[in-house]
């Protein structure tokens, strides 16, 4: 009987997986059978420690869920005790609170009730009765509060978070917690509950109960908890209340893991101000721990070494023959790679080598080029014998080291500027077998440098020709780094005008040491307006040119990298000359107002010098006639002879106002009183006021403080008006009830400074739109006989005290009733600082 067939089939279709692991492994190169050979053990090991590994990170996870359960059981057990223990103080609160709105109780017992609930009960704090005026009636703090948590009997409850919750409670009429925010350096706030009163359904305050959050903490945790865990009390934000926390620890194989042995759960009733938390303390060493771990983990660790350094020693038999082919590699790739070209010639000049950037630069290929004997097929038609020259001393060894310029041709007939670097060309022997020449474009380098040649070039034709001193120098240092010809022409070519010129303009240079650029260096720099990129001008006055400069300057970066200083001075001789001139002419136009004004109140004035005149002349005639008749006695004699002397008096008084007012002088700015100088300016405009038949009424507020003024100015201001003011009613032909003007002296604030306004206001016809636009330009009036200057003069010498003079129309509905003049002049402090710091005869002030 034949046998079967079956079996051999199944053999051989078992062998076929082995045959074709066989056939792969003999189809490697020794090199690779090697490398499995030793990666196969070493995989072996790691798989065998990634078991071992996991194993121990099964039973840890395991070990780590039963801690977690049993935290979080404890933890819900804490909570319900504190609640438990809330919920019993705040139903004792409820009761006083029902017994205070019932009127059951009084101060006195409410105090003992408080007490004795404090005294019993560790965790209150303070018990406090609070009307609904947030008045505190009666209060009873434990011994344990500060100072700083005490409440007063009779303090109102200022704005805070127990403001708030008062207020709450008072909204929802029920009781409220609150835990305040805890701000770093103060003591740990109390836990706070409102109760209201609700006294024949109205709200009357709230019974305030504050609670230690330690105190609570440590009576009402179950004792076994607080054995066990380390349980703390937090707020909403995590700041710690009570209790001292654990700091978190890491378990497990990979250190930055670490374990969640924690478990918060918020206080009800408090809500979400109050969460308790508890940490389980470590009750194992963990996986690291283990020492069973660390022995499987060593001998796994030793075991890879091994199996690892003979793996590298298999590898360094290799390394050697791959060094050749990859230098070999480096060295050709290195070659193609580099944008200069690199051309071989031996001894006698023929060229041995280029590279492919050479056969780029020139056009030619390197099939070409190789083999070439001067004169190569890239030298230019026409200087064959210069480069000749220049090939000569570069197989001589004279070669400079810098390299030499020359020009290149193409292929296609283009030339380009080349510099050619030369070094000899050694072998392995230390024999010299020809030269390396390196070739690069320089092209674009020579465009560039003509470029910032003709820019230079350009700039110093321009600095040249300003008509301004610039001049830069380094700081701390007397070198001159730039002047321009006007500097030169000025200073000569030292550094003493540019120092000078700083130092006169208020702006001293910095001496600095160190790195430039340094950030401590650039703060040190001087903040003064001059160093701003937009600096303010500087008007200084040089007497050794007798010229007046306008001194700008700034901080810039040289180009070194120094930090430098830039001054430019411009000559404003001729307009310092021209403004001078203008303040002389203001000052004669001033004068000149003055005595047109005088003029036009000539008459009005000799009215008023003929009633003190006459009144004099009568009482001497009285007393002579009653001398004569022997009918004078000797008081009589004294009254009639005091009542001269006042009238005499006062026309003298008359007098030397005028004189003083028409008396030309030099503006005198001086602490002036401002009741004085209305009460001056106000006599004198009476009397042309009253030539009109206009009422003058005035108000001048109390204790009004100095201003920095010339009194005969301003003076001459307010008469003008007054004065206007009166022409304008009388030309507008008001009957006598409406003719009057007013002047008004008040404080007031304009752009944050305190002022005194001055305000002129008439009853005329007002001002038309077009007057209104040119009323304050020289030589425009609206009178037929007037010269135009004296509002012109009053508007500028309001602005020279450093004010502002405006006018405008008073309308009743549509109808012009009036017209109102203001002025205003800043307070003695703020103009004397002002006046300061724009005077311009001293050197060196800012304009």
């Amino acid at each position: 009987m034949a046998p079967s067939p079956a079996p051999s089939a199944a053999v051989s279709a078992v062998k076929t997986p082995a045959r074709w692991w066989r056939s792969w492994w003999r189809s490697l190169s020794p090199g690779r059978q090697d490398r499995f050979a030793a990666l196969a053990p070493l995989a072996s090991v790691l798989m065998f420690l990634a078991a071992i590994i996991a194993s121990f990170w099964y039973l840890r996870s395991e070990e780590i869920e039963r801690e977690k359960e049993a935290l979080k059981r404890d933890a819900e057990y804490a909570q319900q005790r504190v609640r438990l223990r809330l919920l019993e103080r705040q139903e004792q609160i409820m009761r006083i609170a029902r017994d205070l709105s019932n009127e059951e109780l009084e101060r006195t017992d409410f105090i003992s009730r408080a007490d004795a609930l404090i005294s019993q009960y560790p965790e209150l704090q303070s018990i406090t009765w609070i009307d609904e005026h947030r008045s505190i009636r009666a209060t009873q703090s434990a011994p344990t509060l500060t100072s700083g948590q005490l409440r007063i009997n009779g303090e109102v409850l200022r704005s805070g978070e127990t403001a708030d919750l008062f207020r709450l409670a008072r909204q929802l009429q029920q009781p409220v917690y609150s835990l305040p925010a805890v701000n770093a350096g103060e003591a740990t706030p109390l836990l706070q509950l409102q109760v209201p009163l609700t006294p024949q359904g109205r709200f009357g305050g709230v019974v305030l109960a504050e609670y230690s959050v330690d105190h609570l903490l440590r009576y009402g945790t179950p004792i076994e908890v607080l054995a066990r865990y380390a349980v703390t009390l937090v707020d909403g934000k995590g700041h710690v209340l009570a209790g001292t926390p654990l700091a978190p620890r890491h378990s497990g194989l990979l250190p930055w893991t670490t374990k969640a042995n924690a478990y918060a759960i918020p206080v009800s009733p408090v809500g979400g101000g109050l969460v308790l938390r508890v940490q389980a303390y470590r009750t194992s060493l963990g996986v690291v721990g283990s020492g069973l771990f660390w022995l499987v983990g060593t001998l796994s660790v030793m075991t890879s070494w091994l199996l690892i350094a003979t793996w590298r020693h298999t590898r360094r038999r290799q390394q050697a023959q791959r060094a050749l082919v990859a230098e070999t590699n480096f060295r050709r790739a290195m070659e193609n790679s580099v944008l200069t070209g690199m051309r071989a010639l031996d001894l006698q000049g023929r060229i041995t080598y280029v590279n492919a950037a050479f056969c780029q630069m020139t056009g030619w290929t390197e099939a070409e080029l190789v083999g070439q004997t001067p004169p190569y097929s890239y030298w230019p038609e026409g200087e064959y014998e210069k480069l000749h020259a220049n090939l000569r001393e570069e197989l001589s060894g004279k070669s400079v080291p810098g390299g030499f310029q020359v020009r290149v041709r193409r292929k296609n007939g283009a030339l380009f500027d080349a510099r050619l670097y030369v070094s000899p060309l050694v072998d392995a022997s230390g024999e010299q077998t020809g030269w390396m020449t390196s070739m690069t474009d320089i092209t674009e380098p020579n465009r560039v440098r003509e470029q910032l040649t003709a820019s230079h070039e350009r700039f110093t034709i321009v600095m040249e020709a300003l008509d301004a001193s610039v001049s830069v120098a380094p700081l701390g240092s007397q070198e001159l780094l730039y002047a321009n010809r006007l500097y030169r022409q000025w200073f000569g070519s030292q550094t003493t005008g540019h120092l000078d010129m700083v130092a006169q303009a208020g702006v001293p240079q910095q001496s600095r040491a160190g790195a430039v650029g340094d950030g401590d260096e650039l703060m040190d720099l001087p903040l003064d307006p001059l160093t701003r990129t937009r600096s303010e001008n500087a008007e200084i006055y040089r007497p050794d040119l007798g010229k007046w400069l306008e001194v700008r300057s700034r901080y810039l970066n040289w180009v070194d990298g120094r930090i430098a200083q830039m001054v430019i001075a411009t000559d404003i001789t001729p307009r310092r000359m021209a403004e001078e001139q203008a303040a002389r002419q203001a000052e004669r136009a001033q004068s000149v107002s003055r005595l047109i004004t005088m003029g036009e109140m000539a008459s009005s004035v000799a009215h008023e010098l003929n009633q003190p005149l006459t009144a004099i002349s009568n009482y001497c005639s009285g007393m002579v006639s009653r001398i004569k008749g022997g009918q004078l006695s000797e008081e009589a004699l004294l009254s009639a002879l005091e009542k001269t002397a006042h009238q005499a008096q006062r026309a003298g008084q008359i007098i030397q106002r005028i004189r003083a007012f028409v008396k030309k002088s030099e503006p005198n700015r001086t602490l002036a009183d401002v009741h004085q100088m209305v009460g001056e300016a106000l006599e004198l405009a009476e009397i042309e006021l009253r030539r009109h038949n206009v009422r003058l009424t005035h108000y001048v507020a109390a204790r009004l403080p100095p201003v920095m003024a010339d009194t005969i100015l301003i003076e001459q201001v307010l008469i003008n008006l007054m004065k206007n003011g009166a022409e304008s009613i009388a030309q507008a032909q008001r009957p006598p009830a409406l003719r009057a003007v007013e002047l008004r002296v008040v404080p007031r604030q304009v752009e944050g400074n305190d002022v005194i306004e001055f305000t002129v206001q008439d009853t005329g016809r007002g001002l038309a739109p077009e007057v209104l636009a040119h009323l304050f330009e020289a030589f425009f009036s609206t009178k037929n006989e007037g010269m135009g200057i004296g509002l012109n003069l009053c508007r500028s010498i309001v602005e020279s005290h450093h004010g502002r003079m405006h006018a405008e129309n008073l309308y009743n509905a549509a109808e012009v009733i009036g017209c109102r003049f203001s002025f205003w002049l800043p307070l003695a402090n703020t103009a004397e600082a002002t006046i300061n710091s724009a005077a311009s005869p001293t050197p060196g002030t800012i304009a």
